[in-house]
């Protein structure tokens, strides 16, 4: 008798960080945002902000854009497919864990 496998192993590593997970979800809800409301959203500092998304980007769930309004800058945030596709896996394994 085979044993399934434990919804655990289906978890993005890059999303059990608390900020990781607030980021990605607030993304998952809108198209795109820009990060200054993207960082009222989530409610850390730039730098933690700036940080994480670091992390979710070189994963390939999360792709900038940095351009210009006039001369200031502005950095828009979207998830990747990829990055829609792990967090739908990730919700869909933590609510089979909730769910045992």
């Amino acid at each position: 008798m085979t044993v399934p496998e434990h919804p655990r192993h289906r978890l993005a590593d890059s999303l059990t960080h608390p900020v990781r997970f607030s980021i990605v979800a607030g993304l998952a809800a809108a198209e795109s945002l820009d990060f200054k409301d993207l960082k009222e959203a989530v409610q850390v500092n730039d730098s933690t902000l700036s940080k994480q998304i670091s992390i979710l980007e070189a994963a390939g769930f999360v792709e900038v854009r940095k351009s210009f309004v006039g001369k200031l800058p502005r950095t828009s945030l979207k998830l990747s497919p990829g990055g829609r596709k792990a967090w739908a896996v990730h919700l869909e394994a933590l609510r089979e864990i909730a769910g045992q």
